[in-house]
């Protein structure tokens, strides 16, 4: 398998990336475009199966994992909870159509936050980069072996 990229053709900010989980291609590709289309360099998979491998890819490097809670197999909370174990200071974005992802808060787990579906451009953005600046260097400890 290889890792499917969508680069970031925006160099006005540092890239930041985004390991992105959704089983829907529809919502996969436009969130994905989305999130490129304003700097962020996006790593999509279909499932947490796919996640995982993707993010081995990567190098176990990512600033936030965005999953949907609802996903074939694993769920986004179970995924979530693999990647902590594997990099414990990734930041945990997940969302849910459902209303089991509960407000558009950070929950009770640190750096774990949540986003109701459907979202707008501005509100996937916004939360995005709230999360990104609570945690900015967590990636770059993680990079250094910390």
């Amino acid at each position: 398998m290889t890792v499917q990229r969508y680069p970031c053709t925006c160099e006005a900010r540092p890239r930041r990336t985004i390991l992105l989980v959704e089983d829907e291609p529809f919502v996969r590709e436009a969130t994905s475009r989305i999130l490129q289309s304003v700097g962020f360099e996006v790593f999509p998979a279909a499932d947490a199966l796919e996640a995982m491998q993707v993010y081995d890819q990567l190098g176990r490097k990512a600033d936030l994992l965005m999953t949907d809670v609802v996903l074939p197999g694993r769920s986004g909370h179970q995924l979530g909870q693999d990647l902590r174990n594997l990099s414990p200071g990734i930041a945990i974005l997940l969302t849910s159509g459902y209303g089991e992802a509960g407000s558009d808060t950070e929950s009770q787990e640190a750096h774990t936050y949540y986003l109701a579906k459907p979202y707008t451009k501005g509100s996937l953005v916004g939360k995005i980069e709230q999360i990104l600046m609570a945690t900015p260097l967590r990636r770059a400890a993680a990079q250094a072996g910390q």
